[in-house]
């Protein structure tokens, strides 16, 4: 059964997914299990790393593990960050500093690096990039993801993917996040608050109103103190109060911002999630288990990593000219090596015989923990030249012999109808 018609439960650890609600997966035995009736049908989703600043200068930093940490100014600055222990004692973001140690005397003060910050939002950043071009950043630690059309091109759920990068955060980066799914972006954003930290939230579309119907309407987007004020001396305090109300009566008496309000009350946004930016590059990449020197090894796991590159670039009608391979030593050292192709392309077989013999002369130098490959200078789709490159790596096949091309469009058609796993070329088993 497609992954997206069967998932009503998933394991956040080993991603195994399941026709049924379960307590503990059955595969590796986690209690961290996600159910909804509805998870397998929700692609709309919002990620927020939990206590950014402090979590990183906790990962920077292990004498700092079960302290309570303030991230902000002196005495007279704000917080910009409280660590989930230092909340226990009441310190929130933006709260007065002096405030803050009041509350929490015995609270280390560090001052921001946003350098630091920025450089950690890239590396979370470019894990968000691998599951979906459709990311919408919020600010350095959240943003929009749009995963539809996402499950033919990983074989799994949209809410498996989303576990999957809350997984390759915490192996990767060291931090943790907090993930909400639902089938809007106000919902998402406001599951992602429901289970922090290190949770993973859901609201369905048969749920939605029950579970809005409680809270504040301080909850909505866009009410302030102002605006709560003047719909409390109408009566209105909670969710519940407006979806009680018809909507014309909202916009009659608050205009637009009032059929505004009753549409979200009743779990209504239609807003997308939206691109910013142009896509600067596409990319894969893995981190092994142990450390990986042996060069056929290296190029079985490049493989598939290139397919899917090219999985990416095809659905969303993009193609790249660069081919980027990225490797990190078993001693975190990053190399990168690149080379430009003479057309752009979206072809798997062509970014693998170029990252390949790049691959070759790195591999005999150390073992590697992690293997990337990726494409820059992305343009339409138009643009991809299915011709094999005119250079001796890639001389034209014989004659009667099918292009590379002819064969991976082939393949591609058939996984279309039968699935991601029905073909598959041989080196993926070399």
């Amino acid at each position: 059964m497609h992954p997206s018609e069967a998932t009503t439960s998933l394991c956040r650890d080993c991603l195994a997914e399941y026709r049924r609600a379960s307590p503990r997966c059955a595969a590796c035995g986690s209690e961290r299990m996600a159910a909804h009736p509805e998870l397998g049908r929700l692609s709309i989703a919002h990620i927020d790393c939990d206590a950014f600043y402090a979590a990183v200068e906790k990962r920077d930093n292990p004498s700092l593990e079960g302290k309570p940490v303030l991230i902000g100014g002196g005495r007279r600055g704000v917080v910009s960050t409280a660590c989930y222990v230092a909340r226990k004692y009441g310190p929130r973001s933006a709260m007065p500093m002096f405030k803050a140690l009041q509350l929490c005397p015995q609270a280390i003060v560090i001052k921001p690096d946003m350098a630091k910050y920025k450089r950690v939002s890239g590396e979370v950043q470019a894990l968000f990039d691998q599951a979906t071009p459709l990311v919408e950043p919020l600010s350095l630690d959240e943003a929009f993801l749009d995963l539809s059309g996402t499950t033919l091109l990983f074989a799994r759920s949209p809410a498996a993917t989303l576990a999957w990068i809350a997984r390759e955060i915490e192996r990767q980066v060291r931090i943790t996040v907090s993930i909400g799914l639902s089938y809007n972006k106000f919902l998402a954003k406001m599951a992602s608050d429901m289970d922090k930290p290190r949770g993973f939230a859901v609201v369905g579309r048969a749920d939605a109103i029950q579970i809005l119907h409680d809270l504040a309407i301080t909850k909505l987007p866009g009410v302030g103190p102002s605006l709560a004020d003047k719909l409390k001396v109408d009566g209105l305090f909670t969710i519940g109060d407006l979806q009680r109300r018809p909507e014309s009566e909202l916009t009659l008496r608050y205009g637009d911002t009032g059929t505004h309000l009753a549409s979200l009350a009743r779990g209504v946004d239609h807003r997308r999630v939206t691109i910013d930016r142009e896509a600067k590059s596409i990319s894969a990449e893995t981190t092994f288990e142990y450390d990986v020197a042996d060069m056929a090894e290296l190029r079985r796991r490049l493989w598939p990593l290139c397919e899917r590159v090219a999985e990416r670039l095809k659905h969303h009608n993009l193609a790249g000219r660069t081919v980027t391979l990225k490797l990190k030593t078993a001693r975190f050292k990053l190399r990168t090596r690149n080379h430009s192709l003479p057309a752009p392309t979206q072809l798997a077989e062509t970014i693998f015989r170029t990252a390949e013999p790049m691959l070759m002369k790195e591999a005999s130098a150390a073992p590697f923990r992690l293997i990337g490959i990726g494409l820059d200078q992305i343009s339409d789709g138009a643009e991809a030249d299915d011709r094999a490159p005119q250079t001796d790596l890639f001389a034209a096949p014989a004659a009667g012999t099918p292009r590379p091309a002819q064969v991976e469009r082939a393949m591609d058609a058939v996984r279309a109808k039968f699935g991601r796993a029905s073909i598959r070329k041989g080196r993926a088993d070399k």
